[in-house]
């Protein structure tokens, strides 16, 4: 056979569905519709299924002993959360909150388990999801404690923006609060405020009274910059 033939009918092979199967006839799942700024789930509940975000978006967070906040990720369709359950913690570690109107697709953990172990499409996918997962947190963990303020402010607004990630970048990202900002790039709500003045009148952003943020490839450059 020809190495020429094999790529071209690799090519022909759709990626694997994760959202299709998880809604497949076959598949035990519920389907729960928030609102912003409503609890997925909060710290200490019982850690007892996984979740597939359909629409929307969720901002992980952890909560110190202090009352600190620290928002560990804002994850977007297509993504799962939750899958701690299945590495055996009893409760959530974290809370996850809808920042912006989402669907989320629930399945429990003996299910979800189920489907691992039987689905080798489902398990691939999955695994893919936890090793892009982590490779994420450790470039988060780099930027925080090598990068300025702004060049971490200016890189979160690229992710939301969906930069560097499979898909066309979207200019409009989801609506988040300053605050929200501040808690994911550990800075202060005065320093996001200053520094989103800062990127407006250099063009690289554009957003409202009411933080509706739109973010021009310009931005890249503050990243991109020494």
């Amino acid at each position: 056979m020809k190495p020429r033939a094999m790529s071209s009918t690799r090519a022909t092979v759709p990626a694997f569905d994760a959202r299709a199967f998880l809604e497949s006839a076959g598949t035990d799942r519920s389907v729960v519709k928030y609102a912003r700024g409503d609890a997925i789930f909060t710290q200490g509940d019982p850690c007892d299924g996984v979740m597939y975000i359909r629409a929307g978006c969720v901002k992980l967070s952890v909560l110190s002993k202090l009352g600190r906040e620290a928002v560990v990720a804002v994850l977007e369709p297509g993504e799962f959360f939750g899958e701690g359950c299945l590495a055996g913690q009893p409760v959530r570690m974290g809370s996850a909150t809808a920042i912006a109107p989402s669907a989320i697709l629930r399945v429990d953990k003996d299910k979800m388990v189920r489907l691992l172990r039987e689905q080798q499409s489902m398990s691939d996918r999955f695994i893919a999801h936890i090793l892009a997962r982590n490779i994420r947190i450790e470039a988060d963990l780099i930027d925080q404690l090598f990068n300025s303020s702004e060049k971490r402010l200016a890189r979160a607004l690229l992710l939301l923006a969906r930069y560097g990630k499979q898909g066309k970048p979207v200019r409009e990202v989801p609506k988040v609060s300053q605050t929200t900002l501040a808690e994911m790039i550990g800075t202060t709500r005065s320093r996001v405020n200053f520094f989103l003045n800062k990127f407006k009148k250099a063009g690289y952003i554009e957003y409202d009274d009411e933080l509706r943020l739109k973010i021009n490839r310009s931005l890249l450059s503050v990243v991109l910059h020494d």
